[in-house]
């Protein structure tokens, strides 16, 4: 059964897929910014 990929060639993906990616970088950030440098400080200390 062949598959039609051309369904997914519209805008609407790629905003999605943004979308993600943008939520994922800024939990990613503040993931650094809440635990991590906090704990490197306090291991420096």
């Amino acid at each position: 059964m062949p598959v039609d990929l051309s369904e997914f060639d519209h805008p609407s993906w790629l905003t999605a897929a943004g979308t993600g990616i943008g939520y994922a970088l800024i939990l990613a950030v503040l993931t650094l910014a809440m635990f991590i440098v906090p704990w490197l400080v306090f291991s420096a200390l």
